[in-house]
């Protein structure tokens, strides 16, 4: 698993990929190897997902009648659509840039996205933590999660524009393709598995 420097060192990179300098790629292991290695990305994300989890349940309890609670199938569920979340980007993008030939810079966009999830999700972790310690703070934390998620497009873009420079319409497309199916097949899988707050 990736230690501390070594995510710091990639999300160095990404940081650069922002304001378009180029020698962020330096930064970024796109090899095989390297690929492999961004999923662990999603250990690394595992603490702030346990903060969504747990205001998942509060938000779901709430539409529940007086005395109901959840156990561990509750959050076995959570995982299988995190987990859903996290690939079903992936493979559509990855569908998308095989369709157009462009297989070549699928390693940099999914060593790009994987590891970019860390710092998103820590700050999206945070946001909701204000919520359960800081009574009150529902609306506030409302506006900073919705301009947190204009930021996410923005930072991906800018990122996919230094990966497909040239191609804007391809840009457009897996940036879309990224982060749209993500919010649709959340909600899908949310109530297909009846965790849904009602």
């Amino acid at each position: 698993m990736p230690g501390l420097r070594e995510v710091q060192y990639y999300l160095a990179g990404l940081w650069l990929l922002i304001r378009m300098d180029p020698r962020g790629f330096r930064f970024l292991d796109v090899s095989e190897r390297g690929v492999n290695r961004s999923f662990w990305a999603m250990v690394w994300c595992l603490p702030p997902m346990g903060i969504s989890w747990l205001w998942w349940r509060q938000a779901f309890l709430q539409t529940m009648p007086p005395h109901y609670d959840v156990g561990l199938p509750f959050y076995l569920r959570l995982g299988m659509v995190e987990v859903a979340n996290w690939f079903a980007p992936l493979v559509l993008a990855g569908l998308l840039l095989l369709i157009f030939k462009m297989g070549n810079r699928f390693a940099a966009v999914v060593v790009s996205v994987n590891w970019l999830g860390v710092p998103l999700s820590y700050i999206n972790g945070l946001l909701l933590a204000l919520v359960f310690f800081i009574p009150g703070t529902v609306s506030v934390v409302s506006i900073l999660l919705l301009i947190l998620m204009i930021a996410q497009v923005f930072i991906l873009a800018r990122i996919l524009r230094m990966i497909f420079h040239g191609h804007g319409l391809m840009v457009g497309a897996l940036t879309l393709a990224l982060l749209v199916p993500t919010m649709m097949l959340a909600e899908y899988l949310q109530k297909f598995l009846g965790i849904y707050p009602a």
